[in-house]
């Protein structure tokens, strides 16, 4: 008995010493004292003889570096080097670009929720503001949407005018260079109020400041490129476009058909060593009316011409539209959205190497470059893009909820329909939180290449569940084109978010998790750099010190884990207020789970996992999730805990929640090694499952937010353009909701009185004038009843068109 209580003291001080991460000697070091004072404390030779064996037999292989490596390590990286699954350059330069941070933190198992909150919130300054509040502002106004996507086709020339004078078109752009010079808040901010007007208009804002010609510049370019083109990129005077995607290389980009070799060539009248390009591309945004072409494509110098190297690798170029061979201005129709896209192809295009980003050292760069300027570009563009979405939807649809009448009553007081408005305003919240909080990394200077995937495929889908909620609660007058219909285009866009900048499929399947876990994991890449070291005495070196943190890293979060799901977290010290306590510990206990699942499955699966997207889709949401859970927690104390704003909190959190129990409950079930996954099952959910998601008062506290004006509604849909003036639909609404609001209490008189029988149920205006006539209502009463029923009556009008408007000129 006193060996088997020796044995148990050893296995909980590894258990406490693994939950703590002490590092090995510090964990050899506590854990001598169980067999010392076992020693001290009792008379037993044998008791003492059995724990120091133990304890002595494991030590001492650990502790020896030389023994270590002979018996554990170099075995274990035989075994690694074959089953690390092939990796080619292009995968490699994915895996290196970027930043980690955050999402480090959340994939290692144990958040440091204090060093979080007090990173730095992201603040607009005064010029950034002033921007937002005049030029932007102006710029809303100047768009109509029906006459942009139905008649024209295409922006105004007064519209393409004001973006090129007014600087749209240089938001990145330093000021040194004529630029704005723009925070990523304030960048994402320009983009989402736009798209709250004009999705046409957003995209076409988005695409110069996003991955393209002036980002690539910026990090990469020569002095001479910087000093000749951001300028004129800054003034409008060039428009660039970014030709990437083929008809052969969509998702698998690095296998782009598009060659440049080089040679010599005649260029401007003089024979010059240069690079003789052949492309075929398309879905290129603004392609059709750009100036400057940047062109991604593989080089060969198979004359050796500039180096060693036959085949040197993807590469980008700047190219002048107007050069010889440069086939650009057909268009594409992308769902009726009328920004400019379209095709280009180039046939025997001779080109200075010059033209080349960053000149010579670019040559072979180009899929460094792509990679480490898509981390920051697409954390923004469409992140802001959705989320402009989801303000609009709330607003305009909340309020058309307490509008629109069925059955006497506000069609949002229904059930049903409350509990999509929640969905609608929880969503746009998270949405909201997480385009500023991932802003706010830009700023301080993260690449955040994970982030950056996480938030594009989660704010795009949100979108999509928005706006489908959204049309849900309009019905027919969503489905009604016209200049009335404020979400039609809107819904029409959707797919083209999914789909541009890594489509979501992919995103979710390869990219989140696939690079995330050997990215965001503290060991993984070590390991995977050791395992392909030429040397073989630093390697083995390496990989020891790697595997060996990493056995501890796994062995701390299965302890974790399981220590958190038994006492349900409660135990976790945690910043924020009591309300949102909870969501800081869950969010916890659910990185533990992931960190331990995901080493795990690297474990068992090895580069099967790769293949394995159905299992690397689930990990990847809760991943997602958890980033999404944190930045709504930060963006709750950014804001100065408004309680007002909880009820959006929890339904998101709870949601979230739910959302990663029931994707790791699908991945065990679906593991293929069914005896780890029963034991992850137990260290996972020893108690269960034990989330149920946003309850219905919970849901109805959220709906209730949009379906009221007041402080909370502005909040959320703070940055959205909200014109006033009755000739503007959103202006409607809003009109329409204030007088509905204030006619409550006369309709309520009136409904009263139908039933106590002192009037008739007849139509509203026979009501009202039965009321006025029996005393029920006076003159004041009635006025604002009839003005409630004419605004409501003008917001739910849809458009007509005569017959023959389809098939007639309709400019």
């Amino acid at each position: 008995m006193d060996v088997l209580l020796g044995v148990l003291a050893l296995l909980l001080g590894i258990a406490a010493a693994a939950f703590l991460r002490l590092p090995l000697t510090a964990s050899t070091t506590l854990l001598a004292l169980i067999p010392a004072g076992v020693s001290l404390a009792q008379d037993s030779v044998v008791t003492t003889v059995v724990l120091w064996t133990i304890f002595l037999s494991c030590a001492v292989p650990l502790n020896v570096p030389a023994l270590r490596r002979r018996w554990f390590s170099a075995p274990l990286l035989q075994s690694f080097r074959r089953a690390m699954p092939e990796m080619s350059s292009t995968e490699r330069e994915a895996l290196e670009a970027g930043t980690v941070g955050w999402d480090g933190e959340l994939f290692g198992g144990r958040p440091d929720w204090r060093r979080f909150l007090s990173l730095p919130a992201a603040r607009l300054s005064a010029k950034e503001q002033a921007f937002l509040d005049g030029p932007v502002e102006e710029l809303c106004r100047m768009l109509d949407d029906w006459d942009i996507t139905e008649r024209r086709h295409d922006l105004p020339p007064e519209v393409w005018g004001f973006l090129k004078t007014r600087g749209f078109f240089g938001i990145i752009i330093p000021r040194d260079y004529g630029g704005l010079g723009f925070s990523a808040l304030a960048h994402s901010g320009v983009v989402m109020k736009i798209a709250t007007r004009s999705i046409s208009a957003a995209v076409t804002v988005m695409v110069p400041n996003s991955l393209g010609p002036a980002e690539l510049l910026l990090h990469y370019g020569t002095q001479e490129q910087k000093d000749y083109y951001l300028p004129r990129l800054a003034r409008g005077e060039e428009v660039p476009c970014f030709a990437l995607t083929g008809p052969e290389a969509g998702s698998d980009a690095s296998a782009i058909p598009d060659t440049g070799v080089v040679c010599r060539g005649v260029f401007q009248g003089r024979e010059i060593v240069g690079i003789r390009l052949n492309w075929d591309k398309r879905y290129i945004t603004l392609g059709p009316v750009s100036t400057v072409l940047g062109l991604a494509f593989k080089l060969y110098d198979p004359e050796h011409l500039c180096g060693e190297r036959a085949s040197i690798g993807i590469t980008l170029a700047l190219i002048p539209t107007g050069t010889p061979g440069v086939d650009i201005g057909s268009r594409h129709a992308p769902l009726n959205i009328a920004f400019q896209n379209g095709p280009n192809r180039g046939r025997d295009v001779f080109i200075p190497l010059d033209w080349v980003i960053g000149g010579s050292s670019g040559f072979g760069q180009g899929w460094r470059m792509l990679m480490e300027s898509l981390a920051a570009g697409r954390s923004i563009s469409l992140p802001a893009l959705s989320t402009g979405a989801g303000k609009l939807a709330s607003r305009a649809t909340g309020a058309y909820a307490r509008i629109r009448r069925q059955f006497k009553q506000p069609i949002g007081r229904f059930e049903g329909v409350a509990e999509v408005l929640a969905r609608i305003a929880a969503n746009t919240y998270l949405m909201d939180a997480a385009r500023v909080v991932t802003a706010a990394a830009i700023d301080r200077g993260e690449k955040p290449a994970v982030i950056s995937a996480i938030v594009k495929y989660q704010l795009t889908e949100r979108m999509r569940r928005v706006v489908n909620d959204a049309m849900d609660v309009q019905g027919g007058s969503g489905i009604c084109m016209g200049p009335r219909n404020l979400l039609g285009r809107v819904y029409q866009a959707v797919p083209i978010s999914i789909t541009v900048e890594g489509a979501n499929i992919l995103t979710r399947s390869l990219i989140i998790f696939g690079q995330g876990a050997i990215r965001c994991h503290p060991f993984v890449l070590r390991e995977m750099r050791a395992a392909a070291d030429a040397d073989a005495t630093r390697a083995l070196r390496e990989f020891d010190r790697a595997v060996f943190g990493h056995a501890g890293f796994m062995l701390g979060n299965a302890v974790r884990a399981v220590w958190l799901g038994l006492t349900g977290a409660r135990l976790i010290i945690a910043p924020g207020a009591p309300q949102t306590r909870r969501y800081y510990r869950q969010a916890a206990r659910m990185s533990a789970a992931l960190a331990l699942v995901s080493d795990a499955a690297m474990l068992a699966l090895g580069g099967e996992l790769k293949r394995r997207e159905s299992l690397s889709g689930r990990l990847a949401d809760v991943f997602g999730h958890l980033y999404l859970v944190s930045c709504m927690l930060k963006h709750h104390e950014e804001q100065g805990r408004p309680p007002e704003d909880l009820p959006l909190l929890r339904w998101a959190c709870e949601d979230a929640l739910y959302e990663m129990q029931g994707r790791l409950d699908g991945l065990l079930r679906n593991f293929p090694v069914r005896a780890l996954a029963r034991i992850l099952r137990l260290l996972v959910f020893p108690l269960g499952r034990r989330y149920g998601g946003p309850d219905d008062r919970m849901g109805q506290a959220a709906a209730a937010v949009i379906l009221s004006p007041g402080a909370v509604r502005d909040r959320l849909t703070a940055g959205a353009f909200i014109p006033r003036e009755a000739g503007e639909v959103i202006g409607r609404i809003e009109a329409a909701l204030e007088a509905a609001v204030a006619a409550e209490a006369v309709e309520k008189k009136l409904r009263t009185a139908v039933r106590a029988g002192r009037i008739g149920n007849g139509g509203e205006e026979a009501m009202l004038q039965e009321g006025l006539l029996r005393g029920v209502v006076d003159e004041g009463e009635a006025g604002r009843y009839r003005n409630a029923v004419a605004a409501r009556r003008e917001v739910v009008a849809v458009d007509e068109f005569p017959q023959g408007y389809w098939g007639s000129d309709r400019s």
